[in-house]
Formats: structure tokens, C-alpha cells, sequence
């Protein structure tokens, strides 16, 4: 196994809205597309690495319970949690140390899902 990840969901209610907030807490562009019924606003990756989407659709219901996904902070942790609230998010748990790991964070997005971050050991 390569990736323990290769694809993930974040669930909207206002897929608009939900699109806005990950473009402007990580400084991204989101690509927009329907696909299979679903409205996907897109994570830019390498092609060889893990991305995943902010999707609109039946099934999807946003949650602060459940399973935690961790976003790649790539080096910029302190700066995507100071937008997290302009942005209309909330942060859960401040930039934490794991150890050896490096450090994460929680946050509640726009749509009110639990999102977490990680940083590598040299921040």
C-alpha cells in the first residue's frame, strides 16, 4: 500500500459557500465539476498523491462526529489557522505537537464538519 488515503469527501450543504471557505483558508483554487450527480469543488495534487473534494449531493451530510480528516498543512499551519474564522470556520484544537509526527490541528469548516491538519516535524 502506498497511500493509506487516495481520495476523500467533505460534505456541504452549501456547496458555494463550503468552496469559498477551503479556497480561501488554504489560498487554492478548487476545480468545480459534476460528476455522477454530485457537485465536486477539487483539491489541486501531484498526480501521484492523495486529493479528495468538497462535494454537494444526496448522501452527503456535514458532522463534527466521525471519522477525522487530515489536510497537509505543507508547511503553513500558524497561517492556515489564522484564516480559519474570517472564513467563516472555527478552530477546535490549536496547533497541538504529536511527538515525533509533527503537529496537528482541528477545525469546524463552514458546513460544519471536523477537519484536521497536519504539519511535518520542522515546523
Amino acid at each position: 500500500m502506498q497511500n493509506a488515503i487516495n481520495w476523500f469527501d467533505i460534505p456541504a450543504v452549501d456547496f458555494e459557500r463550503a468552496v469559498k471557505f477551503y479556497e480561501t483558508v488554504f489560498a487554492v483554487t478548487l476545480h468545480q465539476e459534476a460528476l455522477g450527480g454530485t457537485m465536486n469543488g477539487i483539491f489541486p495534487a501531484d498526480r501521484e498523491g492523495a486529493t479528495g473534494a468538497v462535494c454537494k449531493g444526496p448522501g452527503y451530510a456535514p458532522s463534527a462526529d466521525g471519522s477525522i480528516v487530515y489536510l497537509n498543512a505543507n508547511g503553513q499551519i500558524d497561517t492556515i489557522l489564522s484564516r480559519v474564522e474570517a472564513a467563516g470556520g472555527q478552530i477546535l484544537r490549536p496547533k497541538t505537537p504529536i511527538g515525533p509526527f509533527g503537529h496537528i490541528a482541528w477545525l469546524i469548516d463552514s458546513e460544519g464538519n471536523r477537519i484536521g491538519l497536519h504539519a511535518e516535524p520542522t515546523e
